[in-house]
Order: structure tokens, then C-alpha cells, then sequence
């Protein structure tokens, strides 16, 4: 039966409640079997229209999405199921014939179980010592693609690291020269068995019950809020400094930000209806046996947004601090709780704006503190920790930054030190890879229909300017898709500005925003390879497609998880659509090479990506003229 429908917004995220429900309806339809386990569940997001006709205080009536694998059939699912009492079909289930369902802890132990009664990986692992399997941590990694040693099946390769208990860092042993592919579905297992490689014995500890003496002159820093935090919240609605937004967790691309605006004197300003992670890859560049091919979806293949930490105060977080928790459905149809998975709270960001008048200088300086609103999730990901960070800042200012550290892939030293795989440790190396991400930007710029223009700076050569060293911005407005698949140029200061025509600033322009891109590598990977074809959004660091609400993922979504690829953004951008003054979606490509340092072992010191975008005549003048001075000092 399904739940009483609940006074909520639609774009809350589904509750225990409606996830059970869901399930239950699901099941008695008979078409799973009993091995069937569930990837992730959530609720349908509504459509522009639907929550356009949205009354606030109205039952509102759900469809949750559920995704999972059936092992007995060998097949991944799609189901919608409604909950809407009058539905006459709740129920509409897919079995999907390209790609797989993420995976899942149904996957991991299925994993152990086959290689633990496996004769071939027993016997690589006595070769080197090994008589206790149970001192094996193994890694599942996705496959990519499937192998031609299993061409068939739900396939991932294991990879081994040798640890006494499971609180030391069993990263720092890794077991090279043995790679495992497995079936999840049917426990079949292929060991290769290459070289013995002796196992690196440094325990390269991190934890601080493992440091021994710690520094002593670290003084206690306290932030304050003596009078509570400047922000509130009701539900998942956010208001801060002019700002209203909403946010959700997504099971794939965990934080989401909804219907984002500023508050511009008597008008609520909409600028994003919606922005979000929509896909990752991590390409691996070393052509090793244990590397060579590696190419994670750290988002569709396993399920990014219910890898969130439960943040913590002090250590995560400082200050004043709002947490959100988030509801994700187990594996077995059970929903469970991610305690304080969002954290929102204030900093304080140096200087706002700051003159002094020389020819008064018996006044003080006019100077306003800058302050930033910060909304941030933090994802474990095997070795891997992604933080991802949204801030608001008082000028109108939005920036995205993630924060990548955790523990870098790495192999036994063989002997030979390689260009592609580095050096760490005396016994460790850790193969050259890229992170790149690819974040759909749902514009909304003071409407639905927007437009994006490229400016270029260059050098005049009109002989205007009298010395002869002019330069001009050149604007270029981008009409269709395929001329909307742009590069960064750092050396041209290149901007892209999304814009709406028919919405004019003072001076008789359209208002707009400006995404500021950072530096960022290209994708090394050629497009006829499996990396190339799973992972074409990272192609280009700017794509713009015209709005389809079914175009949301820019790969595989939800079945990334071997998928052969060339689909998603690269498929949507081939229809050459015209992207002028209509309903837009921006999406932005950025990222790091990592090539590992000896600084980054055994763990890694953070380093940062993102982008920023920027008022750009959206305003009519510096919006934040009337924050007041912060401390009577200044005067």
C-alpha cells in the first residue's frame, strides 16, 4: 500500500516511508528474484511544469525510482513505481541491455567469497608468502569494460594489499603482479598471475594513535557566533545574505542545488534552477598490468552521493554548523540514515571591498569583511575522498570547489622507475592520473530563456592606441551546440557568459553571469579507446545543449558500470541544436593531473579545482554597497 502522501515540496528527497513503500510494490509485482539487490533508490525529480503548478501546502504524490541488479537473471533494473493512490500502473520495470547497475556491497562480498575458496588465488598468494588469506584486503575495481578474459557476466578485477588488521594502512602493501577478474553473478574467477614483486614492508601509518609524539604548539583556533549563524533553514529551503536556494542529495551525484537566486531589491532574481555533479573520470596513464586499465566513474559506477561521510564538528566542519541527513536505500530494500551528510555554515573570507580617500586622510578607510555561505559533502570512495563545496559569497558570487585527498592508487616498486608512475617511497610508486568532473549548470538567468557568449581578449591591431599596446575583449556569441564545444585559453583570458536577451540592465545590455574557468588539463585519453568512449564529456571543458529534462547525465548515468560508452553529453551535442535565446543547459569539464610526490604519501595533502561564476552586468551596480562595516574600529 502506498504511504498517505505527506505536505512536502517536490524536490524533497524521498523518506524512509515512501522508499518502502516503493520496494514493497516492486516485489509483490514477483518479477525479482530473491537475489536481487538494490543499487540506490530516490524520488523522480519534478519537471519545470510540475513545479510551476506546485501549491504550497498540498499532498504531494511521489514516483521513487529504484535501480539494482538481479543475479539470477543476470541483469540490471529500472524501475518507476508511483505512489499515487490512483495510479493504475504503479509499476513499470526495465531490464537494461547496456551497462550495470553501480556497485554494491551484495558485489563486494560476493567478490571475497569466490576468491577465498578460489585454488588459482590461493596459490598466487602462497607464492608470495601468503598462507592467510584473511590478512588479503582485496579491492574490487570496476572493470571499464568487460575483459576478453570474461568477455560476459557482471565482471570486476580485485586487486590485493597485504595488512595484519584492519587498522593499519594496508595500502602501503600492495600485492603487485596478481590481478583477479570475477563474476559477481556467478562466482566464476580468472587469476592472473604475472611476476612476484616483493611487498613493500614500510607501514607508512597515518593514524594519529600511530604518529608517536605530536606537535605541542598548535594553539586552540574557536570561531564564534555569539548571536547563531546569519542563515535559516526550513526543510531543505536555505536563506542567507540575499540568497535563497534548496538542496537534495542524489544517490549518484550527491549534492544538489536547486532554484537558486538573489534577492535584488523588491525581486527574487532566479540564476540556477538547477546545478550538480553529473559525472566523473579518473584515466590512469601507466602501462602496467595493475593499472593500464583503470578509468573510474566514481559517480555512476559506484553510487558517489551514498559514499557521503557523516561530517563531524571540529573536524569537518568549524562554527556555527546546520547539518542535513540523508536517507539512501540499502541493498536490501531497507532504508538507513547518513547522519549530518550536508554541512552549511558561514566563514569569514578577508576583505569585501575596501578605498581610502587620499584627500581626506583624517577619515578612516571604507572597508566591508567578505563572508561565504558554505554548503559541503564529502564522499569516500575506496582510497579516495572527494569533498565538494558550493559557496555563496555577499556579492552575488558563486564558486564550486572540490577538494581531492585520501590515499593515492600505488603499486610495489619493481626496480625500474617509469615517466608514467613515480617514485613515492622507497618501495612504492603511484602511476600519473587525471580527475576530471563535469558539472551540469540548469541556467535560469532572470528566466528560462538564456544564451552564451565567449569573450576572448586580444591584441588591437587598428593602430587606435597611441603607443600601440591596445587589447580588446572579443565577443563571440555561441549559437549551436556543436560551436558551443569550447576549450579553456588561459592566454586569452577566455569567459563564457551566459546571458538572457530579453532581460536588460540599466545600461541597455543583457544582464548576465560569467563562468570563470580555472586551469585545467585537457583529457589525454584518445577517443578511440574504452576511456575515450566512456568518458567523451571530458572532451571539451565547455559544452551548452539545449534543455531536455531527459539529457541529465553526461555519460551513462546510472548503468555507467561496464557500458561500451558514446552516449550521454557527446550524443546530446550531435543533434546540433540551436542553443539561442531558448531553454539552455551549461555543462563545465575541469580537473587535475595528479602526478604523485613523495608529499603525497601515505596520505595525501588536499589540492583544489572548480570554477566561479560571477555577476556580469546582472547587477546594476556592486550589490554589496550596503553591507554595513563590520567592527566600529573602522571609523
Amino acid at each position: 500500500m502506498a504511504p498517505e502522501a505527506t505536505v512536502s515540496h517536490p524536490l524533497d528527497p524521498a523518506t524512509s516511508e515512501e522508499l518502502l513503500a516503493a520496494v514493497d510494490q516492486l516485489r509483490n509485482t514477483g518479477h525479482l528474484s530473491e537475489r536481487a539487490f538494490f543499487s540506490f533508490g530516490h524520488r523522480v525529480e519534478p519537471t519545470r511544469s510540475e513545479l510551476g503548478t506546485h501549491t504550497t501546502g498540498v499532498a504531494v504524490d511521489r514516483t521513487i525510482r529504484l535501480v539494482g541488479h538481479d543475479g539470477a537473471q543476470g541483469k540490471s533494473f529500472e524501475a518507476l513505481v508511483s505512489l499515487a493512490p490512483s495510479a493504475a500502473e504503479p509499476v513499470a520495470l526495465e531490464w537494461i541491455d547496456q551497462g550495470q547497475a553501480p556497485i554494491g556491497m551484495v558485489d563486494v562480498i560476493a567478490i571475497y567469497g569466490a576468491l577465498y575458496e578460489d585454488a588459482a588465488w590461493l596459490a598466487a598468494l602462497a607464492r608470495r608468502g601468503i598462507d592467510d588469506p584473511a590478512k588479503v584486503h582485496i579491492e574490487p575495481w570496476l572493470a571499464g569494460i568487460n575483459p576478453p578474459e570474461m568477455p560476459t557476466g557482471r565482471v570486476f578485477r580485485a586487486l590485493g594489499f597485504l595488512h595484519e588488521d584492519a587498522s593499519t594502512n594496508h595500502y602501503s602493501r600492495p600485492i603487485g603482479g596478481l590481478v583477479a577478474f570475477v563474476n559477481a553473478d556467478t562466482g566464476e574467477v580468472q587469476v592472473n598471475d604475472l611476476e612476484v614483486i616483493p611487498i613493500p614492508d614500510d607501514p607508512a601509518e597515518y593514524a594519529a594513535d600511530q604518529m608517536g609524539e605530536m606537535r605541542s604548539d598548535l594553539r586552540p583556533l574557536e570561531i564564534t557566533q555569539p548571536e547563531g549563524p546569519s542563515f535559516s533553514v526550513d526543510g531543505h529551503r536555505i536563506e542567507w545574505q540575499k540568497w535563497g536556494m534548496r538542496i537534495s542529495v542524489d544517490p549518484i551525484e550527491g549534492l544538489v542545488l536547486h532554484e537558486v537566486s538573489y534577492r535584488d531589491g523588491d525581486r527574487d532574481r532566479p540564476i540556477l534552477h538547477r546545478a550538480a555533479l553529473s559525472d566523473m573520470v579518473v584515466p590512469y596513464g601507466d602501462p602496467s598490468v595493475l593499472h593500464y586499465w583503470k578509468h573510474a566513474f566514481d559517480a555512476g559506477e559506484t553510487s558517489l552521493g551514498q559514499l557521503g561521510n557523516s561530517l563531524k564538528l571540529g573536524c569537518d566542519c568549524l562554527g556555527e554548523i546546520h547539518y542535513f541527513d540523508a536517507t539512501f536505500l540499502g541493498a536490501d530494500g531497507v532504508p538507513g540514515v547518513t547522519e549530518n551528510a550536508v554541512c552549511l555554515h558561514e566563514e569569514d573570507f578577508g576583505i569585501l571591498w575596501k578605498h581610502t580617500n587620499s584627500f581626506q586622510p583624517e577619515s578612516a578607510p571604507e572597508v566591508r569583511r567578505s563572508r561565504r555561505l558554505v554548503v559541503s559533502m564529502i564522499h569516500t570512495i575506496g582510497n579516495y575522498e572527494y569533498g565538494f563545496y558550493w559557496y555563496f559569497y555577499l556579492d552575488g558570487t558563486i564558486q564550486l570547489e572540490t577538494k581531492l585527498t585520501g590515499i593515492i592508487g600505488v603499486s610495489p616498486f619493481d626496480g625500474t622507475e617509469t615517466d608514467t608512475s613515480p617514485l613515492v617511497a622507497p618501495q612504492i610508486t603511484s602511476p600519473i592520473h587525471q580527475h576530471l568532473f563535469c558539472f551540469r549548470l540548469d541556467f535560469t538567468l532572470d528566466g528560462p530563456n538564456n544564451s552564451v557568449v565567449e569573450s576572448n581578449v586580444t591584441a588591437a591591431e587598428d593602430g587606435l592606441h597611441p603607443y600601440g599596446a591596445g587589447f580588446r575583449a572579443v565577443a563571440t556569441p555561441l549559437l549551436t551546440e556543436s560551436q558551443a564545444r569550447r576549450d579553456i585559453e588561459p592566454a586569452a583570458s577566455r569567459t563564457w557568459s551566459i546571458t538572457n536577451p530579453n532581460s536588460l540592465n540599466q545600461l541597455g545590455k543583457p544582464v548576465a553571469y560569467k563562468l570563470l574557468p580555472q586551469a585545467s588539463p585537457h583529457f589525454m585519453v584518445p577517443p578511440d579507446t574504452p576511456a575515450g568512449r566512456r568518458g567523451g564529456f571530458a572532451r571539451h571543458n565547455l559544452w551548452v545543449t539545449r534543455n531536455d529534462e531527459s539529457e541529465h547525465s553526461a555519460g551513462a548515468g546510472a548503468f555507467t558500470n561496464l557500458h561500451p560508452g558514446e552516449v550521454g553529453l557527446p550524443a546530446y551535442s550531435a543533434a546540433d541544436r540551436s542553443i539561442d535565446n531558448t531553454d539552455i543547459v551549461v555543462w563545465h569539464t575541469f580537473g587535475v593531473t595528479h602526478v604523485p610526490r613523495p608529499e603525497d604519501w601515505p596520505v595525501m595533502p588536499v589540492e583544489y579545482a572548480g570554477f566561479t561564476l560571477i555577476a556580469n552586468g546582472f547587477f546594476d551596480a556592486n550589490p554589496s554597497l550596503d553591507v554595513p562595516p563590520s567592527a566600529s574600529a573602522c571609523h
